[in-house]
């Protein structure tokens, strides 16, 4: 199966759930969106990471980290492999010496793991349509990989998304996500 890449494009918090965070992850080279929900403490250390802070002390992440390099076991990739009744499962794909380990994990923890070695993000196209099937984007037309697939006519320019510049997409997905629609996002 031919793997896809992703990158995060954005990250926010819910107002009305405290201590619920979504992290947005996106197709490299395409329109397809994965919202996952995380917890608090797999924000922060995605957050931190991203932000460039460092921590007086390791965080969980840099631990296990920095236990991966001590057993010189070398993350390659991180695989977000199915989605299942609203929940993503993901694996680590490590090497040692010449042999490939797998280790499953939460998405959100392999997320948190992947920002700080800086390796890639990746998932299927099945994935992808699953996702896009799951959660519902009201008002905007649906992204397919179909050469023939021709965007729906609309009078709104905000409903057709491949008019807009990328600060006007950029624009619209904080406007989603500051009203915590993560589907839409």
């Amino acid at each position: 199966m031919k793997k896809i890449k992703l990158e995060i494009i954005a990250m926010s918090s819910s107002i009305s759930q405290t201590q619920s965070y979504a992290v947005v992850l996106g197709e490299i080279d395409g329109l397809r969106r994965l919202p996952i929900l995380i917890g608090a403490f797999e924000a922060q250390a995605i957050m931190v990471t991203l932000e460039k802070l460092k921590p007086t002390r390791p965080l969980t992440h840099d631990l296990f980290y920095n236990v991966l390099n001590a057993f010189k076991i070398y993350v390659r990739e991180v695989l977000i492999y199915k989605l299942e009744e609203g929940i993503f499962y993901a694996k680590l794909i490590c090497q040692k010496d010449s042999e490939t380990i797998e280790i499953d994990s939460r998405t959100s923890d392999a997320i948190a793991l992947a920002v700080r070695i800086k390796c890639p993000i990746y998932t299927y196209n099945h994935v992808l349509e699953i996702a896009e099937n799951a959660f519902e984007f009201p008002g905007l037309p649906s992204v397919s990989q179909d050469e023939n697939y021709e965007e729906p006519h609309s009078d709104s320019t905000s409903h057709n998304l491949q008019s807009k510049t990328l600060d006007e997409l950029n624009e619209l997905l904080e406007q989603v996500l500051e009203q915590e629609d993560y589907q839409t996002a």
